[in-house]
């Protein structure tokens, strides 16, 4: 039986290359955010938003901008403390009386030559969620036309605040890309 297997593969393998994804090739992502002030410092309300966030535990490593064609939004997940973390991360710090804002959006579409997958834009600045979100329509249409990709959907996620007197403030919005399990990652396709 292990050698009807084997040459089973063989001859798929023969047919076209593997497809390799590992664990760098996300499966899943969520799309979390959180705002959040502090008196002693811009690092520490960063901090804060990243707790409120609930990705505070991870070592964040921010990557561009896409998603791949099989990957499936799910709910926020829990993530081991001390996890090297993949997203996209909108992030702006404020001074007290400033209003700041950070977001993400999220668009599946078609490229020209009918593969399907999904692009992400980041955008952050002393701004309101409306323009943030305005900000962030634009940005994704313009990476589809540099692609001549047919857009499906188009999601934002967008914090704001106004940063109150004696505070420091932050936003933050990050898309996590979740990996694959060991086995998924080590199986052939």
């Amino acid at each position: 039986m292990k050698k009807e297997l084997r040459e089973a593969l063989r001859k798929k393998l023969a047919q076209s290359p593997p497809t390799v994804h590992g664990g760098f090739l996300p499966k899943n992502f969520f799309v979390t955010s959180g705002q959040a002030t502090s008196p002693t410092s811009p690092l520490n309300a960063f901090d804060a938003a990243l707790t409120k966030a609930k990705i505070s535990q991870c070592n964040i490593v921010p990557v561009s901008s896409i998603l791949p064609p099989d990957a499936r939004q799910v709910e926020n997940s829990e993530i081991t403390p001390g996890a090297i973390t993949f997203c996209v991360l909108a992030r702006m710090d404020g001074d007290p009386g400033e209003t700041i804002g950070a977001g993400v959006g999220w668009s599946w579409g078609t490229a020209a030559e009918g593969i399907r997958y999904g692009i992400v834009a980041e955008a952050h600045g002393y701004k309101d969620k409306e323009s943030i979100e305005k900000e962030l329509k634009l940005k994704l249409q313009e990476m589809a036309r540099l692609r001549n990709m047919t857009l499906t959907s188009m999601d934002f996620k967008a914090e704001y605040m106004e940063v109150p007197k004696g505070r420091y403030g932050s936003v933050v919005v990050a898309l996590v890309y979740l990996p694959w399990t060991a086995e998924e990652s080590t199986r052939i396709p």
